[in-house]
């Protein structure tokens, strides 16, 4: 029997909050760390993290789902310990899966045929039903926020939807474009979301950390770079670093329940 591997589900309530890029440098630093780790772009229409990678993938999951390909005839290997399973862009009907359809994506992956540590999922932003499927067959939940208005109203919306889903305590948050300037007295984001949540949730949410605003983030995706293999020694890097060691501080997860069936039992 394969190995089960942790899956990590990587959400935000709104677009635009830098979520793939988490994602993409997550999976790529933990496999420097000697992790072997799968991204799959789950972003059902308007997948980007290949392009964030400089990876050209011919074939993606749509070639999958309409039968053309194994899901091993598209993995994509980026680096040592390291795979991409490209999602579909610009494919219209890739963007409205129905929760069958997207069970049968999750389904797909038992055929894996790599033993592999982590996978790690980036979710399209929002709450559809394609996003709350694979966030339920996920062990970890992770929402990025940034600390302005309308991703903190989106992300307690997500939180708030995925507590009325699940009872499981497994929701982490990762504050990304952290200001390093701002004064000790200005409240700490994560500290107010999660006491909004203690309140009106009768749940709290867990805490991985802040990435700071750094230039190298935009400046490593216009050359379609992972961070550490463009500025390996910025601060943004070092942050990624102390969430994933905060990540792998959790421990095994009990059980490795997780939603759907694969990820409780890998043939």
């Amino acid at each position: 029997m394969l190995k089960q591997p942790e899956v990590i589900g990587i959400a935000s309530g709104k677009g635009g909050v830098g979520k793939t890029s988490i994602s993409v440098n997550l999976a790529r630093q933990m496999a420097q760390n000697g992790k072997r780790v799968f991204l799959f772009d789950g972003d059902m229409g308007l997948a980007n993290a290949q392009i964030s990678l400089g990876v050209k993938a011919k074939e993606n999951i749509s070639h999958v789902i309409l039968g053309q390909k194994n899901i091993n005839d598209i993995i994509v290997e980026v680096s040592p310990r390291f795979s991409l399973v490209p999602g579909a862009s610009g494919v219209q009907q890739m963007a409205a899966l129905n929760n069958i359809e997207m069970a049968g994506i999750v389904n797909v992956f038992s055929e894996i045929k790599a033993e592999f540590d982590f996978l790690i999922i980036d979710l399209a932003a929002g709450i559809s039903p394609s996003v709350l499927t694979l966030l339920d067959a996920c062990h970890r939940r992770v929402i990025v926020v940034a600390d302005e208005p309308s991703s903190i109203a989106d992300a307690y919306g997500l939180i708030k939807v995925i507590c009325q889903r699940s009872t499981r305590t497994d929701i982490l948050m990762i504050e990304n474009r952290f200001k390093r300037h701002v004064t000790d007295n200005t409240p700490n984001l994560f500290n107010l979301i999660n006491q909004v949540c203690i309140k009106f949730l009768d749940r709290s949410i867990k805490n991985l950390g802040a990435i700071s605003e750094d230039e190298f983030f935009s400046l490593a995706l216009k050359d379609n770079k992972a961070l550490i293999d463009y500025a390996p020694t910025s601060n943004a890097v070092k942050d990624i670093q102390s969430i994933i060691d905060e990540i792998i501080a959790l421990g095994p997860i009990q059980g490795m329940n997780g939603g759907l069936e694969f990820f409780i039992d890998r043939k």
